[in-house]
């Protein structure tokens, strides 16, 4: 009797530890997956948006680009949260699998990033920027991906050059446009009639200091964006964290359901 009551003692803690890890896999999961709604019906709408919202993203590189990677976030988000609710509440081993295979690709992609983002950090350098930046930027082309990124950087943070508008000496934008020392999207603006407009822009553009962006846009990017870095680092280890224990937690669920 002694046995059998510590057995089935066991048996019934082990199988409310079982649906403690369910519902709060379940509970986890579903904040996930409101997650990823929000995101996907915030992309959408911006895609979609009939008040011209959509242009005016449209018109900046770096707003589009975001804009796609809030929908590829949210769709990823999205699935996870919906594999691992329904895999948590209806005990199926075949989506819990799913959703391990799926933390367990983004974990490693994660992991992936930061290996390259560290081998590979040369590249975020001051001397690397400044030389692409002398080599590819071409002022007024915006077909060409590379000018059109630099423009709109450039006029978001109110900056000229990485290092200072002298980075343009000797460089394909001076070769293109002998007669322009910096280009448009360094020169100064003001807000007039409720528009951003140049303050003198032939002044500007022939060098006068008075009237251009002297600030370099490796500095101010660093600046503006220091604060959020740290976030991102910290959040980035909360996310790892979360993630191995979701892998825990829904391979002990895997293995308890019969």
């Amino acid at each position: 009797m002694g046995q059998g009551e510590a057995s089935a003692r066991g048996t019934t803690m082990e199988g409310d530890c079982l649906s403690c890890i369910k519902y709060l896999m379940f509970v986890f999961n579903f904040l996930i997956f409101l997650g990823g709604s929000f995101l996907l019906g915030v992309g959408v709408w911006v895609l979609v948006d009939p008040t011209g919202f959509r242009e005016i993203v449209a018109a900046n590189p770096l707003l589009f680009t975001g804009v796609y990677i809030v929908l590829g976030m949210g769709g990823m988000l999205f699935l996870l949260g919906f594999l691992g609710c329904c895999g948590a509440i209806r005990e199926n081993k075949c989506l819990l699998l799913f959703f391990f295979m799926l933390i367990l690709l983004i974990f490693l992609a994660e992991l992936a990033a930061a290996i390259l983002a560290f081998i590979f950090r040369e590249h975020l350098t001051r001397e690397y920027f400044t030389k692409e930046l002398k080599r590819h930027y071409q002022g007024y082309n915006n077909t060409d991906v590379f000018t059109s990124t630099w423009n709109a950087i450039m006029t978001t943070f109110d900056c000229c050059g990485v290092n200072s508008p002298e980075d343009f000496k000797d460089s394909l934008f001076r070769f293109i446009n002998p007669e322009h020392v910096v280009p448009e999207a360094c020169c100064q603006r003001a807000n007039q009639a409720g528009e951003l407009a140049y303050i003198s822009q032939e002044q500007c553009l022939l060098g006068n200091m008075m009237f251009r962006n002297n600030k370099g846009c490796y500095s101010s990017v660093v600046d503006y964006f220091e604060l959020y870095i740290y976030v991102a680092g910290a959040l980035a280890i909360v996310v790892l964290t979360i993630e191995l224990f979701a892998m825990v937690f829904a391979m002990c669920l895997f293995r308890g359901i019969q």
